[in-house]
C-alpha cells in the first residue's frame, strides 16, 4: 500500500471479512453464553507477541445498525468504555475514513497504552465493516507517559440475523509493545476480551434510549455532510510499522518497572 494510497480498498475489506469468517488456524480460548474467543495459531508454531485475537458474540436483542452506531459514536463511548483514558477524532480523510487518537488503562503493573489509527468503514445491505490500523501523524508522536501500541489490523464485522439481532465479530492483530509477559497476553484473550465484548453488548442495548436524548439526528458516519472534522490529505500519513516507532528509548519499553506511572 503506497503512501498516497493509504486508504483501504475493496481488497482490504474483503480480506478482513474473510479473516472474520475463517475457522482455519484459530484456537478456541473461550466459549460461553453465545460468546466465543479464538487466538490465531501460527502454522509454524512460533510464539509471537504480535498476536491475533477474534471474538464473536451472538446478539439477540440489538440490531446490527445499532451496534454499528455504538462503535462510531465517540460521545457515547465515554459512557460505556471503562478502560478509556482519552479518545478523539483528529481529521477526516474521506467520506468513509478518518484518523483518531485513543488511549486506555491497562491492569497494573502494566503501563497504559495509546494508538493513533486510520479508521475506515463500509456498509452494504447485509453487513457492516469497520477496520483500523496504526499510522504516523506528524502532530501526535509517542508520549513519554504512555506506551504506543500498534494496531496492525483491527476491526468489526457485523452481520444482521433479523431486524433486532446480529452476529458481532471483533478481530485484532496488534503489537502491545513494551515488555508484556506471556500471561498478560493470555489473560487478554481469555478474560479481558469477553469482558469488553459484554460491555459493547450492554452499550448496544442502552444506546437507542441514550441517543434519543443526545442529538438523535447527528450521525456523521452515516451522513458525511454532518461532519465538523477538519479534512486532511491521507498522503500526510504513513503506516506505523511495529518495528519503526520514533522517539522510543529503553525506558519507553518498560512495563512493570514503571508501574507507579500507570496509576
Amino acid at each position: 500500500m503506497s503512501k498516497s494510497n493509504i486508504l483501504p480498498d475493496d481488497a482490504a475489506f474483503a480480506d478482513f471479512r474473510k479473516q472474520c469468517l475463517s475457522t482455519e488456524n484459530w484456537l478456541s480460548k473461550y466459549d460461553s453464553n453465545g460468546m466465543q474467543v479464538w487466538v490465531e495459531v501460527s502454522p509454524t508454531n512460533q510464539t509471537t507477541k504480535i498476536h491475533k485475537i477474534k471474538c464473536r458474540i451472538t446478539v439477540k436483542d440489538v440490531s446490527a445498525a445499532t451496534m454499528y452506531d455504538v462503535l462510531h459514536d465517540g460521545q457515547y463511548r465515554k459512557k460505556w468504555d471503562p478502560t478509556m483514558l482519552e479518545s478523539f477524532d483528529i481529521a477526516r480523510l474521506s467520506e468513509n475514513a478518518d484518523v483518531g487518537y485513543y488511549s486506555w488503562l491497562c491492569p497494573k503493573p502494566i503501563k497504559n497504552r495509546d494508538v493513533v489509527t486510520l479508521r475506515s468503514w463500509r456498509v452494504t445491505d447485509d453487513e457492516y465493516i469497520i477496520i483500523n490500523f496504526s499510522v504516523k501523524h506528524p502532530k501526535y508522536p509517542p508520549r513519554s507517559d504512555l506506551v504506543r501500541a500498534i494496531s496492525i489490523l483491527t476491526g468489526y464485522y457485523i452481520k444482521p440475523t433479523g431486524p433486532n439481532s446480529c452476529i458481532f465479530t471483533y478481530l485484532s492483530q496488534a503489537d502491545p509493545k513494551g515488555s508484556l509477559p506471556k500471561w498478560m497476553v493470555n489473560k487478554a484473550s481469555q478474560v479481558l476480551a469477553p469482558r469488553v465484548m459484554k460491555s459493547v453488548l450492554k452499550a448496544g442495548q442502552n444506546y437507542p434510549e441514550w441517543k434519543r436524548q443526545n442529538c438523535p439526528g447527528q450521525k456523521p458516519w452515516l451522513f458525511p455532510e454532518q461532519s465538523t472534522l477538519p479534512t486532511m490529505d491521507p498522503a500526510q500519513l504513513s503506516i506505523q510499522r511495529a518495528d519503526s516507532l520514533e522517539n522510543v528509548d529503553e525506558s519507553f519499553k518498560q512495563d512493570a518497572q514503571d508501574s507507579e506511572d500507570s496509576s
